[in-house]
Parts: C-alpha cells; structure tokens; sequence
C-alpha cells in the first residue's frame, strides 16, 4: 500500500543572517526549495514523502524528491550558506535529518486522523555556527494535528 505523508522539521534558533532550504532532487541535480534567512527564531520546512508499506511489520520505505540516501538510511537535507544559494556568506554547509523511527502504525495513525509527522532539531551548534552533518540525539518523529 502507497500512503503520501506531510512531514515538518522545525530548525530551533538557527544563527540568524544566514539562509536555510530544503534540498529537492539529488547529486548534482538538485533545487533548494523553502528557502529562509533566519532571524534568531525558529524556521519551518514542510514536505511530501511516500511511504511504501510492503509488509506486515516491515518499516515503510519512503520516496520522493526529497527523501536521500538508501531505503534502510533515508533522511532529508537542509542546505546552508551556499548550499542554501546565499552569497558572501561563510557558510557552506549541509544538515543531514533522519527519516528514521517512522512505522506502519503511525502511518495508519496519519491517514486515519489527519496528522503530520513532525521534529525538531538544533539549528545552532555548540560554537554557535549553524548546525551541520547529521542531527545529533536525534529526538525522532512525533505525529501532529495539522
């Protein structure tokens, strides 16, 4: 069965002067898309993913434009600086959200009541730079009313 799910990821207080999209496509052959220069307040980035349940109690497999990387690693890339289309900027930088921790119950929870699937992760690392690489402790996935 093939369900479409709404996913938010909301970057908490970013550095503020410097540029934040969501990456859609891949390789070389990409757009940002959602692009925002953070002010010091927290940002949103909102997208459409679908999930693919072949199993019983298998994780779905999900796809799309901006779903990245293999089925059992997928996750969602957030450009910065440069890789956001900022110019005469520092920052060159990618932030790399797992898609990981969603299941077939949550995703019949989704279509069933009308939710949205949800996170929240650092936008400033320790130094005070925008965060970058993979999101450390990852909080995961929790599923909200629209």
């Amino acid at each position: 069965m093939e369900r479409e799910l709404k996913f938010r990821i909301v970057l908490e207080k970013p550095p503020a002067s410097v540029d934040f999209a969501l990456q859609k496509g891949k390789g070389s052959k990409y757009e940002i898309v959602q692009k925002q220069r953070s002010g010091g307040g927290d940002l949103r980035f909102e997208f459409t993913a679908r999930a693919i349940s072949e199993g019983k109690g298998e994780a779905p497999n999900l796809l799309g434009p901006f779903v990245q990387g293999t089925p059992e690693a997928r996750f969602v890339y957030i450009g910065i600086g440069t890789f956001a289309g900022q110019t005469g900027t520092e920052w060159s930088r990618r932030l790399k959200v797992p898609l990981s921790g969603i299941t077939k119950t949550m995703i019949d929870r989704v279509a069933r009541d009308s939710h949205a699937f949800e996170t929240h992760v650092p936008g400033t690392a320790k130094d005070g730079s925008p965060s970058c690489a993979t999101v450390k402790q990852f909080a995961g996935w929790k599923l909200v009313k629209q």
